[in-house]
């Protein structure tokens, strides 16, 4: 039997759409990062000019995710958008006090490897996650 998907009404077909822009944006940021990341060394030899532009394009997206992100929160109700701003505050939080003493323990050689940015970025992208689930399921 073929069952049919209940109809959807103008705020969820919004949020889906708006949420589905926001993913391609965050795609479209994360292949020009990459592409800032391992292009000099994989594709142009460290041409300058050539690593100057995929700078601009990953600033450029980089913008661009941040306006479809702006979009998306304001499309959210009322409590998504409490949800998200906190889980949003955690997360700079988390950064910030993680971050800062990270960075010096690389300076000074406490930590046996090199403090890279990405391990920060992966902590608060967890941190987010988890702060906004818990969000979401703290008012449900």
């Amino acid at each position: 039997m073929n069952q049919l998907k209940p109809p959807q009404n103008g705020y969820q077909s919004r949020i889906r759409t708006s949420t589905i822009r926001l993913a391609r944006w965050n795609g479209a940021w994360l292949a020009a990062t990459a592409l800032m990341a391992f292009g000099p060394k994989f594709l142009w030899n460290k041409t300058l000019v050539f690593t100057l532009l995929a700078v601009g394009l990953d600033v450029a997206v980089g913008v661009g995710m941040i306006l479809a992100t702006k979009k998306y929160v304001l499309g959210l109700d009322e409590l998504q958008q409490k949800v998200y701003l906190n889980a949003l505050g955690i997360t700079v939080g988390v950064g910030l006090i993680a971050g800062v003493p990270y960075s010096v323990m690389g300076s000074y050689n406490v930590i046996p490897f090199k403090a890279d940015i990405a391990h920060l970025i992966m902590l608060m992208g967890l941190t987010f996650f988890v702060s906004f689930l818990y969000g979401t399921w703290r008012y449900r």
